[in-house]
């Protein structure tokens, strides 16, 4: 793996979330107007990280955060830098995040197709808590739900 950087997403670099969301299935697919909402300091509390390498934005991550339970909204990485650990390196920044504001918890759910997500989900220390039946839609498939504890 090449060099990256993780750093706070801006309003100019949505249209390259959209690309990489569209190319990414299993991520949730939001309008444009909602990414940037994200990042505005007032409103929801999201936090929205970019992963670059090679000098290009290679992924991102979306993050909502309330008191110290923060719930991974969603994750892609474009397909160009795929099995590279960029998607291991978003979410090991995340819950570092989570440990400087003092630990909490960190939540997720993922298609319970999509496993290679999961077994990183699992390998990072995330547990399965539990299902949601038919949470997704195109094509209906249930939600598997994780939680990593945050210890400081």
């Amino acid at each position: 793996m090449n060099a990256y950087t993780i750093r706070r997403a801006t309003s100019a670099d949505v249209p390259k979330i959209k690309t990489i969301e569209m190319e990414t299935p299993t991520a949730a697919h939001w309008p444009a107007e909602e990414y940037l909402r994200s990042l505005e300091a007032s409103g929801i509390p999201r936090i929205v990280l970019i992963v670059e390498a090679d000098e290009q934005i290679a992924g991102f991550i979306v993050i909502r955060c309330i008191d110290t339970d923060w719930e991974l909204e969603n994750v892609a990485v474009s397909r160009a830098f795929r099995r590279q650990g960029l998607g291991r390196a978003l979410i090991q920044n995340v819950i570092a995040l989570a440990r400087e504001q003092r630990g909490g918890r960190v939540f997720l759910e993922a298609r319970e197709s999509n496993e290679s997500a999961r077994s990183l989900y699992s390998q990072l220390g995330f547990r399965e808590t539990g299902r949601r039946p038919a949470y997704y839609s195109h094509p209906i498939e249930d939600a598997i739900t994780y939680e990593i504890v945050i210890e400081i």
